[in-house]
């Protein structure tokens, strides 16, 4: 069980004047010690012994829970940004887009963003990453967008066709693509609005005349 102790020695035993961490306290501290690790010099500087000597434990715990860097260091990255569980509700499909956009945008134009970039940054160089990165981002969220879609749909503002989960996210897609492909550190507000009401709209709005052709 040497893994689960503050800063182990070879023989197991907490030294002394540490506390015996376990279980989500200790995976709590391996999480900070990567987001500051990730801060301080991005994914390409993150090492499981750095992470573990700045955690105070030992790479056995940190490997036990995380098999690779790539899978600590998106971990790292989902825990600086849980997402906001409660869903715009604006009484219309534009409002509640372009919310969703919005919080997006502040996000990853944030220190989370700067970090998102990094992972981004290092794919190509790394298989594991890209990998999970892949796994990770198939859907852009899609749950969330569905719900929202769903929602409009049930107002009759939008036909069922709509509910697809590759048309739901298209809005999310693109916005992500100003930051993957122009590496924008933010996108202007001007660029959400046009995302929305000259690609997202009518893209919703034409998937009953699609469906019936």
């Amino acid at each position: 069980m040497s893994g689960e102790h503050g800063a182990d020695d070879p023989t197991g035993r907490p030294r002394s004047g540490l506390t015996r961490r376990r279980g989500p306290e200790l995976e709590q501290a391996i999480l900070r010690a990567a987001l500051d690790e990730l801060a301080e010099t991005g994914y390409s500087g993150l090492t499981m012994d750095r992470v573990a000597k700045r955690a105070g434990t030992n790479k056995n715990a940190i490997y036990r829970r995380w098999p690779n860097r790539a899978a600590l260091g998106l971990a790292a990255y989902r825990q600086l940004v849980v997402a906001d569980q409660q869903l715009p509700d604006t009484g219309e499909l534009r409002g509640d887009v372009l919310e969703l956009l919005r919080r997006a945008n502040c996000q990853w134009s944030s220190p989370a963003g700067d970090i998102l970039r990094s992972l981004l940054g290092s794919a190509g160089d790394d298989p594991q990453l890209l990998e999970q990165l892949r796994a990770q981002t198939t859907d852009a969220g899609s749950g969330t967008w569905l719900i929202v879609l769903g929602r409009a749909v049930a107002r009759g503002e939008v036909p069922p066709e709509a509910l697809h989960p590759r048309v739901a996210t298209v809005a999310v897609v693109l916005l992500r693509n100003e930051y993957i492909t122009r590496g924008s550190p933010t996108v202007p507000d001007s660029v959400l609005v046009e995302i929305v009401d000259e690609v997202y709209l009518p893209l919703i709005r034409g998937r009953a005349r699609v469906s019936s052709g």
